[in-house]
């Protein structure tokens, strides 16, 4: 298994989405900044909204993640709630090898060429973009000591965000680091602790039906699938536009289906987003409800039921029509991502008989296997990410908020309790993937609004504005 994310009338509602506007622009950074391969640099995107910015004001940099970042700018709004309070810059950045921040072009891929891609790479643009914003829109300013840069970032990107802060603490004054699972590797979270609570939340929002009823699905699938005649017909049921042939084609539809499983977890909305899918409130009660309406004992009954719910999730506009199994959102760069997961970013994830899932050891032998004959490369060492950045060991650090909404699968790995005086946490009860970096909206529950306020207090103090 690999992971690269009144309710009925909800479901019919038109989904309405703000458009926060920009200027695209780009900046040359070199292709390396560690080595000596001569002057060879590549165009890196990033995006300005100056609405709200006033001479002197703080820069809000959002560090971007493995994708197009406008997706990430478009489902941000609460920065630029900030920005009107702060007097700020608004600059998303995007990551190299993502969006439009390829290095190569349509070559980037290539594995001589994607070898240019890690955290310490994407840091380096980062700091690099600080310094040209500095010279552009903070040269008057006269400072002794950091200049005025927040960094923000969710999920990967809220991970960026804290090591940008460890790393080069005098590039940015301090992070807010939402959803960031920075201790989801080796031995620091138990392995099977994400599966578990992607399992929570259909339990809670779904029913343990629900539950049940995905735990089952999974012999069945297999079963059905032995057989040509059963590969067709899971094909052409759940619309596939790769059909099924192969025993490896059916481990990438189980594959598939966990990380459908998971991003509606993470993106369990209480109001409709358009942010990795088009997708109604609540989701994965939506889910589970279409899915609960199976009743039949018949193996084909199940798969034809899954088919109509996992549409909730794929076809919700109904504008889709096939489903590919290579990828779970459009705007994400899922192979550069695993490229990523193989090389520095090994998360160890099992499930057991416990959670909904089918029961998958961690082996990383067999992950460090698949990722060579994938990409030519075994994987890392486990434990590299930590000796980068610290682990557990966050005491010396300092100006760091990480917040958590603890119905998010990657709260798993999230540090979810003070470390230090200036390292704290915040945890978000009831909330999903992000949702306090999301813009305002009145189903936002009291937790998501304490922990914007907390963000505030944070960034006035780092600012010495209070």
């Amino acid at each position: 298994m690999t992971v690269l994310f009144v309710f009925a009338a909800a479901l019919f509602c038109p989904i309405t989405y703000s458009t926060y506007t920009f200027e695209t622009k780009y900046i040359q950074v070199p292709l390396s900044h560690f080595s000596n391969i001569g002057n060879t640099t590549f165009k890196l995107r990033y995006l300005v909204n100056k609405s709200y910015h006033v001479k002197g004001g703080p820069v809000f940099l959002y560090t971007g993640n493995e994708g197009d970042v406008n997706m990430f700018a478009q489902n941000s709004g609460f920065i630029f709630e900030l920005a009107t309070e702060f007097n700020a810059l608004v600059v998303f950045a995007e990551h190299r090898y993502y969006g439009q921040s390829m290095p190569f072009g349509n070559k980037s891929y290539s594995l001589e060429n994607i070898r240019y891609l890690s955290t310490a790479q994407a840091l380096s643009d980062y700091v690099y973009l600080i310094e040209e914003l500095r010279r552009i829109y903070l040269a008057t300013v006269i400072s002794l000591d950091t200049y005025p840069f927040i960094a923000f970032g969710g999920s990967y990107g809220g991970m960026l965000a804290a090591w940008l802060r460890m790393k080069y603490p005098n590039s940015v004054l301090g992070a807010i680091a939402s959803s960031a699972p920075i201790w989801l590797f080796d031995d620091l979270t138990p392995c099977e602790t994400f599966y578990g609570i992607t399992s929570d939340v259909f339990g809670h929002y779904g029913t343990e039906h629900c539950n049940k009823t995905i735990q089952l699905s999974w012999e069945v699938i297999r079963n059905v699938t032995k057989t040509d005649k059963g590969k067709a017909f899971v094909s052409a049921t759940w619309k596939l536009c790769d059909h099924l042939k192969t025993a490896a084609d059916v481990d990438k539809l189980i594959d598939w289906l966990s990380n459908i499983y998971v991003n509606l977890a993470m993106i369990n909305y209480p109001y409709p987003t358009d942010f990795l899918v088009a997708l109604p409130a609540y989701p994965v009660k939506i889910f589970c409800d279409k899915l609960n309406s199976y009743k039949s004992q018949n193996s084909l009954a199940l798969v034809e039921a899954l088919g109509i719910a996992l549409q909730v999730y794929t076809n919700f506009t109904g504008e889709t029509k096939c489903h590919n199994m290579n990828i779970t959102s459009r705007d994400l760069g899922e192979y550069a991502w695993d490229y990523q997961a193989c090389t520095e970013l090994v998360m160890p994830m099992c499930s057991t008989e416990k959670d909904m899932f089918e029961t998958a050891p961690w082996e990383f032998k067999k992950y460090s296997d698949d990722c060579f004959r994938k990409f030519g490369v075994h994987s890392a060492r486990p434990d590299w990410v930590i000796l980068e950045y610290g682990g557990k060991n966050l005491r010396y650090f300092s100006n760091i908020v990480f917040s958590n909404g603890l119905m998010d699968p990657w709260s798993s790995g999230g540090v979810l309790k003070n470390v230090s005086c200036t390292v704290l946490a915040v945890n978000i009860t009831d909330g999903a993937h992000h949702i306090d970096l999301r813009g305002n909206h009145p189903a936002d529950t009291n937790y998501v609004l304490e922990a914007r306020k907390f963000h505030r207090n944070a960034i006035k103090k780092w600012l010495n504005i209070i």
